[in-house]
């Protein structure tokens, strides 16, 4: 965890006496901090979240806070900021080209796959999305889905470091489930579309 983070953390706790779900009025400001400059990992939440609340409500926790935040950053980048968000992150955005293009192509699924798969940071997801073609209902539903398949393999990843010893068996198998659930859903579409385009051309 980054010492100033902790340090802003722990002073906040100390200062406010908060506990339970109510530290989300501390982590969600951090979280859209961290989604519009990327100063510290979204981990370093999600961590937090744990270790205070437990696996189940911190990873709960972690998905509203992500979620809040990467709704926060879309929004301010679609509507508000687009310039300013396009210069800051021109150079990564050429990067990340190819990925830009299959979000223009894939929509929902690309920022679901995206989240999931950590192989660039959140912020510039939401950034991406904001200048695609991606729709404002749909982005809604990609980062609610995509935050939470991408908190739940973390929390897989982490919660053996927070809480040694601990049994993921449940954890690991529902997130299986899940991906499973995700990728039948994702062919199934991708077939009615399929049928959809040749029926338009006969």
């Amino acid at each position: 965890m980054n010492e100033w983070v902790k340090e802003i953390t722990d002073w906040f706790l100390e200062t406010t006496q908060l506990g339970g779900y109510s530290i989300l009025l501390l982590t969600i400001p951090l979280a859209v901090v961290q989604g519009l400059f990327g100063f510290f990992p979204f981990a370093t939440i999600v961590m937090l979240h744990l270790s205070l609340l437990g696996i189940t409500n911190g990873l709960f926790a972690s998905w509203i806070a992500g979620t809040a935040a990467g709704m926060v950053v879309y929004l301010m980048c679609r509507y508000f900021f687009a310039d300013w968000f396009h210069r800051r992150w021109l150079v990564k955005l050429q990067k990340y080209e190819k990925w830009q293009k299959g979000l223009d192509r894939y929509g929902v699924w690309a920022v679901i796959f995206l989240r999931t798969i950590p192989i660039m940071p959140n912020n510039l997801i939401s950034f991406m999305s904001a200048i695609s073609n991606l729709k404002l209902h749909s982005y809604v539903w990609s980062n609610l889905v995509g935050n939470l398949s991408s908190i739940w393999l973390f929390g897989i990843l982490s919660a053996s470091i927070v809480f040694p010893g601990v049994n993921l068996q449940d954890l690991i198998f529902s997130y299986v489930l899940f991906l499973l659930v995700l990728g039948v859903i994702f062919v199934i579409r991708n077939r009615i579309l399929s049928k959809k385009k040749e029926g338009m051309r006969s």
